[in-house]
């Protein structure tokens, strides 16, 4: 149930962007949504158990065995999460943000009530599940507070919004290991604390502000029909020939939508053809941005890499457990959360001052730090000290978190905010598409279900494997760059970075 907290909230932000909607509010009111749902945020991130999860279940309170924990029950969540991605992305719009919040408290809840009380294998699969669930509505918590602020503050809460998880993380690994490690606290009692700070989260969420509006599902059918060149016609979706291929701007969008639903009732006929035409729009959207060379080759690098990140924190308690029982030794996870969060925070700082051509030089980049990655997570399986492999998976968490962000500005910089959201949505749900597959064939019991070692060995090999095929590819690419570069007859400029 360990899931990459930080990469999969980055994924949930950006196909939050997606389901952005401008309500008309007054400014003053910016102030109480905001604080609400950051206070949710934290308390639904304060988990101090989590990064404990692995000896508590593997311990007397469950009793379960090794290959029940990691061949069985921890794939359960790479397939709901996969599986529910979709289906909540379209309605956390539908439902207006709002129930899906709550939707994930109440899964949360579930959660933890489950992991203190339930007995066996198949209990232990169901709470699984409903973290899956809690996962994949993550994108209601990232979307809601744009549907109930003004543009101008999108920046602003963003921070706020995205700080309070990343606070009540690091705060719930702080807490956890003090409490293991000084107070001398039962993993039981860590998962009351985690199942009491969730259910403030899930509490604090009801008195969010109902939103009235959302991008796709709550407006009138005209402004949907103005959108990315598509127009209805004989009550089928046709292209605009006289329309831009680029979408509108937000303040455009919002020019067009009634002050309220009652302005634009949409009989049954008209509600279906809206909803195909939102399926039309993101459609037409994914074949325009993927013909774009290099940000395919960055959305590449983003799903193979996301992918194999997923697997190495997944599963990493174990590897832990594997090279230092719980029962024999103290453990310092949390600790060890925690500084890799704080340490991946200033990498992540450090990318607004580096000076590079990541036009030029983008894709040997890529693979000469794949390859430290693929060094890291080797030396993670094959030494025997814990502390080397504490030292190795902060540098494995650092330079993934480093190199995503980078890879983020380079998806996003000629990118509207539409299709910011769509790309980053397709990423993911590629990169936990490749993540079930590896999961079903190298982890999952009804596969081949491998030892948490040799899973670990195939994951470095994974990332090598990454790193050559960008390597490969960066160097054809310099090499046809400055070809081109040298030949007089070209008089092509070369977009900077």
């Amino acid at each position: 149930m360990e899931v990459p907290g930080p990469v999969s909230r980055r994924a949930a932000a950006a196909a939050a962007t997606m389901l952005l909607r401008t309500a008309r509010v007054p400014r003053e009111c910016w102030f109480l949504p905001t604080a609400l749902l950051c206070a949710y945020g934290f308390f639904a991130s304060l988990r101090p158990s989590e990064p404990f999860l692995t000896p508590y279940l593997l311990g007397p309170d469950k009793g379960l065995t090794t290959r029940e924990v990691f061949n069985e029950i921890y794939p359960v969540w790479t397939y709901s999460y996969l599986a529910l991605l979709f289906p909540v992305f379209l309605a956390t719009d539908y439902l207006r943000y709002k129930p899906v919040v709550l939707l994930q408290g109440l899964s949360l809840i579930i959660t933890w009530f489950l992991l203190l009380y339930a007995q066996g294998l198949l209990a232990v699969q169901f709470l699984e599940f409903f973290y899956g669930m809690a996962t994949a509505t993550e994108v209601a918590y990232y979307s809601y507070i744009y549907s109930v602020v003004d543009l101008s503050r999108y920046q602003k809460v963003t921070s706020y919004c995205r700080s309070a998880t990343l606070v009540g993380f690091t705060v719930g690994s702080v807490l956890g290991q003090l409490l293991l490690s000084v107070a001398g606290w039962s993993l039981f009692s860590l998962n009351v604390i985690s199942l009491t700070c969730v259910s403030v989260a899930f509490a604090v969420a009801w008195f969010l502000p109902m939103p009235q509006k959302s991008l796709f599902f709550h407006h009138s059918l005209s402004t949907c029909q103005d959108l990315n060149g598509i127009k209805v016609q004989n009550g089928g979706l046709v292209p605009d020939p006289s329309a831009s291929h680029h979408l509108p701007g937000w303040e455009d969008i919002e020019s067009k939508i009634p002050l309220s639903l009652e302005e634009a009732p949409l009989g049954e006929p008209e509600a279906r053809t809206e909803r195909l035409l939102v399926l039309k729009v993101l459609w037409n959207d994914f074949l325009i941005c993927y013909s774009s060379r290099p940000l395919l080759c960055w959305s590449v690098w983003w799903a193979l890499s996301t992918c194999g990140y997923f697997q190495v924190v997944n599963y990493i308690q174990g590897l832990w457990e594997q090279v230092m029982s719980s029962r024999q030794a103290p453990i310092y996870n949390g600790g060890v959360e925690a500084v890799s969060t704080m340490l991946g925070a200033v990498a992540v700082f450090t990318v607004g001052y580096i000076k590079i051509s990541w036009s030029t030089w983008g894709e040997v980049a890529l693979a000469l730090f794949s390859l430290l990655i693929a060094a890291a997570v080797y030396i993670m399986d094959m030494t025997s000290s814990i502390w080397v492999c504490y030292a190795s998976y902060v540098v494995f968490r650092v330079i993934y978190m480093l190199l995503i962000t980078i890879a983020t500005f380079q998806i996003a910089a000629n990118l509207s905010m539409e299709r910011y959201a769509l790309v980053f949505g397709v990423n993911t749900f590629i990169a936990l598409a490749l993540q079930t597959l590896l999961t079903l064939i190298v982890v999952d019991a009804s596969g081949l279900g491998l030892e948490i070692t040799t899973q670990f060995l195939i994951y470095a090999g994974y990332f090598a494997l990454i790193a050559l095929v960008f390597l490969g590819s960066g160097a054809i690419s310099i090499v046809k760059k400055y070809r081109k570069q040298e030949d007089p007859k070209s008089n092509s400029p070369i977009a900077p970075s």
